[in-house]
């Protein structure tokens, strides 16, 4: 009988190096999240940080040879830190999803789709406007490529960050708020409709757009929906409800982890990104009250270790050393203008159509204009489909920067303006539950059993 030979481990090399990269992004995550804390601001301004001050904008610049001794420079070994880093981003959006009042969300779905389609709908169009404007010394597309790069530059104006709005509403103790649940589904909505606008300009930049590929699209779309509202939340319950019995966060750790996990593997099989995937698995975590508490566990180790190494990881590709020449310089302005002003004034104007009041408008605005990793992502796309040129790529990077920074002060200016309600400090108390269960007290080893009804009825 013939056997295969096994598949050799990681080399003792590969392993030191991949540890290594490991404690370095984790400890200086740490260490700049709480300098960025001791100056008011959330931990999220420092760990996105960490991969500027590592990566090739400074220390890779400065010292080459050290940043190529504490950082992995081949691929294969960098891609060992980008699985720990998907790993943190699913689980950070899934934790995000069980944390959204689906009440709430039901009785605002006015509010939620209107500020979704204006936050999308103007950044969108100022982006391709503005694509079509730039000189083509910049961004190397003139042409048949020219309207192409145009309507990329319009999705990458339009998309959200929900993993970085999660990150920041968590920091800033905001996730309760009725703001932030707003901010959230209006971004889920963005950014849907973002990944599918994405796989138009991929295909129109590689083999053409053809109604049958975009009518696809939708399709996998809506069908996925559906049936993470019918079946999926059937076998999702069943199993939350049972695993919880057990009064052990370990077993309501794991369902959870494989749901979202789950919901991401389908997603990406559809040919959509894994990140709304996890994002609707996690929504079905939310009524699942009576196994909440158990889930304090999780949301301390995404929170503490995977989300600060998975925001370090991305600025690690980041190129800022591209902006000392003036001509690309001035392009970066100009992008970042439109990028911030489009998504500040659509979800504003969004905002005020629903008759929220005027600070609770520029507190969605604030919220929905940080871009984070997800526009590194679809930069990276861009770079990839050769729609996007070195100069082109580092704008588009320079916004996600700016934007995920300035979405911090400013959401805390403008929510010190707004009232807290009675159903957002219940809400509150059920979050601190989550946070407080994960930690067992002096005289308890192991967590008590879930109380009936769920930890917002206490």
């Amino acid at each position: 009988m013939n056997l295969a030979a096994p598949v050799p481990p990681l080399s003792p090399h590969s392993l030191l190096v991949f540890l290594v990269a490991v404690v370095v992004l984790l400890l200086v995550a740490r260490l700049l999240g709480a300098v960025a804390e001791r100056f008011g601001a959330p931990a999220i301004v420092g760990e996105l940080f960490t991969g500027v001050l590592l990566g090739p904008s400074l220390l890779g610049s400065v010292a080459p040879g050290v940043a190529g001794w504490l950082l992995p420079t081949d691929p294969h070994q960098f891609h060992l830190l980008d699985a720990v880093g998907q790993i943190g981003l699913l689980l950070l959006v899934g934790i995000t999803g069980a944390h959204l009042d689906l009440g709430l969300l039901r009785r605002r779905t006015g509010a939620a789709v209107t500020v979704s389609v204006t936050g999308l709908v103007i950044p969108l169009t100022l982006g391709i406007l503005l694509g079509l404007a730039l000189p083509t010394a910049v961004t190397g597309q003139e042409g048949a490529g020219r309207p192409v790069f145009a309507l990329f530059l319009g999705v990458a104006m339009c998309v959200t960050a929900i993993p970085v709005i999660a990150k920041t509403l968590s920091d800033m103790r905001l996730l309760h708020r009725n703001i932030g649940q707003l901010t959230l589904a209006a971004g889920m909505v963005d950014d849907a409709v973002g990944w599918l606008l994405l796989s138009v300009v991929a295909a129109a930049a590689t083999t053409g757009v053809s109604l049958g590929q975009v009518s696809l699209s939708v399709l996998y779309l809506v069908g996925f929906v559906l049936f993470a509202a019918t079946v999926g939340r059937f076998v999702v319950r069943r199993v939350m409800d049972r695993v919880a019995r057990s009064g052990q966060s370990g077993p309501t750790v794991t369902a959870a982890v494989v749901i979202v996990l789950s919901g991401a593997v389908g997603t990406h099989a559809l040919g959509m990104e894994p990140v709304f995937g996890a994002f609707v698995a996690g929504l079905l975590l939310a009524p699942c009250r009576s196994s909440h508490a158990l889930l304090g566990p999780l949301r301390t180790v995404v929170m503490a270790v995977l989300a600060p190494l998975f925001l370090a990881m991305a600025g690690l590709r980041m190129d800022l050393t591209a902006l000392v020449d003036p001509q690309v310089a001035v392009t970066a302005v100009g992008v970042l203008t439109v990028a911030i002003l489009g998504k500040f004034v659509g979800a504003y104007l969004g905002a005020r159509l629903t008759r929220l009041s005027t600070w609770e408008g520029l507190a969605l605005g604030a919220g929905m204009n940080a871009r984070g990793v997800i526009e590194v992502i679809v930069a990276m796309t861009g770079l990839r489909l050769g729609v996007l040129n070195t100069a082109t790529y580092t704008t588009v990077i320079l916004v996600a920067i700016v934007t995920s920074l300035m979405a911090p002060p400013l959401l805390r200016l403008a929510m010190a303006k707004v009232g807290q309600t009675e159903d957002e400090e219940l809400r509150r108390i059920e979050h601190d539950v989550w946070q407080a269960r994960s930690v067992p007290s002096p005289d308890r080893g192991t967590d008590p059993p879930p109380v009936e009804g769920g930890p917002g009825r206490v």
